[in-house]
């Protein structure tokens, strides 16, 4: 029976609607499917809801006043179980019911009565949720210990706890034909630029699949279309006191119901070497560790390139430096060794995701002791190449985000590529070509490389330095803030 065939509109008889509504849900053929049917007041009810949606206490309350309920309130005012019965902040009409279902799938229960042209919509839902723990990926010494969580509205609530600012905006989307899946976006409109909110706004709308599996990575890959771009064009974080400060910046964020982390957006490659422990400490202390971290990005990149490219052109270096290279060389090729370490490295890491804490530490142990050990004493590595390879990867994971660290290590083996086939000028040449890559990269058309490139001196000391906060006293110029002035 389809909506179209049988007419279901707001004037249907009560039987009808609670027909289609039983069809539609499959209410016979889902156990966790609920069709409460009621009698009060003399009127027909039925209450639609997703057993595990139901918050218990609230379905009991809303029964309890129903079962109160006179006929003659019913008989006076057609919105009396609305204004005076129904014990819930969340509380509206709808009249379609496509859209009541939609909701009831949604996690909202559906209340049905007899004689009533509309469904009253009550949003009782209570979603399974873990505690609010600090990521594990941005772990601070000092600092709040609470994280985002998988509920858009507990999200949203740990940022708005930091925000008290009535310009403040969360608007909800829902995106997926089938799947329907709630999402935010959140903004000062007082500060963020109200282009790139339209934009965002526009680009999320225009999403048009069955769901999101993936969450906000199925949506980056929507509004930002660069499926053959290794960097990141935005920055993820599970910290709702890093969401705070880049709203405040004038940046915009977007959540999914389902993922604890949030896109943050617009953003540069200076961006994602952020990191929450710089501001927990003294400037000075926080510029050293900015330097450091900086330091260890860049080791990652270019450390074993540079090396395999000195070790192999001896002719290369002065005679102070004769020391580099490699002292006993492995019966496997050089370059070899390189690619198979690194393919080892990520078959580590991979299997250390898929591996019981419990068991974790006796992983390493394995990788450290027998795989590393062993292979040098066989003869296969040279242990020059096991140093330089941990160093760099030692820098990849001392850099803040995930995604980007990912991306530093695909260039770091096309580097290592060129250089091995080309030399000198390989290395020269693909560090050339990357450099121009990230400057001519653009993430709603905001320069990625910036301040480096357009050049803005005093950002970009902002990037190299942890300026402390009182003379931090300007948002940056790039997002285009309404309100330039913190």
């Amino acid at each position: 029976m389809s909506k179209d065939e049988n007419q279901i509109t707001s004037q249907s008889s009560y039987e009808d609607k609670l027909a289609y509504l039983k069809e539609e849900l499959a209410v016979d053929q889902n156990f966790d499917l609920i069709c409460l049917e009621m009698v009060h007041a003399d009127r027909k009810m039925a209450l639609f809801l997703v057993d595990g949606f139901g918050k218990d206490v609230a379905l009991t309350q809303i029964q309890r006043e129903l079962s109160h309920t006179r006929a003659e309130e019913l008989d006076e005012a057609y919105d009396a179980l609305i204004k005076s019965r129904i014990p819930y902040a969340e509380v509206e009409q709808e009249e379609d019911l496509d859209v009541a279902i939609d909701q009831v799938l949604s996690g909202p229960s559906v209340l049905l009565v007899e004689g009533l042209e509309y469904c009253i919509i009550i949003d009782t839902r209570e979603y399974p949720v873990r505690g609010p723990e600090e990521p594990d990926t941005e772990k601070v010494v000092r600092g709040s210990r609470d994280g985002l969580v998988e509920t858009l509205v507990m999200s949203a609530a740990l940022i708005r706890r930091r925000i008290r600012d009535r310009t403040f905006r969360v608007e909800y989307l829902q995106i997926g034909r089938r799947s329907k899946t709630d999402t935010a976006l959140l903004y000062i409109a007082d500060i963020a630029d109200p282009e790139y909110v339209e934009q965002i706004r526009e680009s999320m709308k225009a999403i048009d699949t069955d769901g999101l599996p993936m969450a906000d990575k199925t949506i980056e890959e929507f509004v930002f279309k660069e499926g053959g771009n290794p960097y990141p064009l935005v920055r993820y974080s599970e910290r709702p006191d890093v969401c705070a400060t880049h709203l405040y910046e004038g940046h915009v964020i977007l959540l999914v119901d389902g993922s604890p982390s949030a896109m943050i957006t617009p953003i540069t490659f200076w961006n994602l070497l952020q990191h929450a422990e710089e501001y927990r400490q003294k400037p000075i202390i926080g510029a050293l560790l900015r330097i450091v971290r900086f330091s260890a990005v860049f080791v990652s990149l270019f450390l074993l390139p540079i090396w395999y490219m000195l070790a192999t052109n001896q002719e290369l270096l002065p005679e102070a430096y004769s020391f580099i290279g490699t002292q006993e060389d492995g019966s496997i090729p050089l370059f070899v060794q390189f690619l198979i370490a690194e393919a080892g490295i990520e078959m580590l890491r991979m299997a250390s995701i898929h591996t019981p804490n419990a068991v974790a530490e006796a992983l390493g142990l394995v990788a450290a002791l027998l795989i590393g050990d062993i292979a040098i004493e066989v003869g296969m590595f040279s242990p020059e190449v096991i140093l330089y390879l941990a160093i760099a990867a030692v820098g990849t994971f001392a850099t803040p985000s995930y995604e980007l660290s990912l991306a530093n290590r695909f260039m770091r083996i096309l580097f290592l590529i060129a250089t091995a086939i080309f030399g000198l000028a390989g290395f020269i040449i693909s560090a050339t070509l990357w450099l121009i890559f990230l400057v001519r990269l653009r993430g709603l058309h905001v320069p990625y490389m910036w301040p480096f490139i357009p050049f803005n001196v005093k950002a970009l000391r902002d990037v190299f330095l942890r300026i402390p906060m009182p003379l931090k006293n300007r948002r940056p110029a790039i997002n285009h803030p309404q309100d330039p002035d913190r």
